[in-house]
């Protein structure tokens, strides 16, 4: 299988300031409650992260996790408690500074270069140069002019991670975006998704993959059933999981 991976993925997002974002953390979750036909699916959830770095959300299929996602992100409104970055109430300024890439791709029904065009465009103008080098960094630059929706499943994640970096977020949410692809299309993924952390961009993701867990979590936040039951640090987590469910989940039981 051929290496897909740029060989130099750290200006894909641009220049960061260090202290970039940090004015938007601690990100506090607080009595956070949501609910959907009658039914509660978020349950009273507490959490605080910091700046910096990447959380691994994690849990069984159905626990919660990709509406935790977008309640943090402003996709969804709570039905209870609150959801405060560095104090403040999201607002749609809040959010311009997030970016999102969900399980499948989202295309826009143009080539490849004009979904990159019209991120930089909204944040200030279009750059070719800064379009071209934001392809080849993803890879893609020999698809350029060609229409996005006919990309691989592979490539089209790669595209719709370079666009969510092209605007320069202060916060990343990733909600399973390796998850049905091949391996050399997840480690140019994960191979983004460090050099965008190292350059201070935050990042919070959400997989069922324990290896890629390992490879990209600085802390991981385990939930079941629409409850937080654990945030710890990766190593400890990942070593000594503190409830009866994650070990459970680590160890490949089903849990219920």
């Amino acid at each position: 299988m051929p290496d897909l991976r740029p060989a130099n993925v750290v200006d894909l997002h641009g220049e960061r300031d260090a202290a970039a974002g940090a004015d938007l953390f601690p990100l506090r979750l607080s009595d956070l409650t949501y609910q959907a036909g009658g039914n509660v699916l978020i349950k009273g959830i507490d959490l605080s992260l910091g700046a910096g770095g990447a959380t691994v959300i994690m849990g069984p299929n159905g626990a919660g996790k990709s509406l935790l996602l977008r309640l943090m992100h402003g996709l969804l409104e709570p039905s209870g408690g609150t959801v405060t970055w560095g104090g403040k109430a999201m607002s749609e300024d809040v959010r311009r500074r997030h970016a999102m890439v969900f399980q499948r791709a989202v295309m826009l029904r143009r080539s490849v270069a004009a979904n990159i065009d019209f991120v930089l465009r909204l944040r200030g103008g279009t750059d070719k140069a800064r379009r071209n080098a934001i392809l080849e960094h993803a890879g893609l630059a020999a698809h350029a002019d060609q229409p996005a929706r006919l990309l691989s499943g592979g490539e089209q994640q790669r595209l719709a991670l370079a666009r969510a970096l092209a605007t320069n977020p202060d916060v990343l949410f990733l909600d399973e975006p390796t998850s049905n692809l091949d391996p050399a299309s997840t480690l140019v993924i994960e191979d983004i998704t460090k050099a965008a952390r190292d350059r201070g961009t935050r990042i919070i993701f959400i997989t069922h993959d324990m290896g890629q867990a390992r490879r990209l979590a600085d802390d991981v936040v385990f939930v079941h059933r629409g409850k937080v039951l654990e945030h710890t640090p990766a190593q400890a987590f990942f070593n000594q999981p503190a409830s009866p469910e994650a070990a459970d989940y680590m160890a490949g039981k089903i849990i219920l």
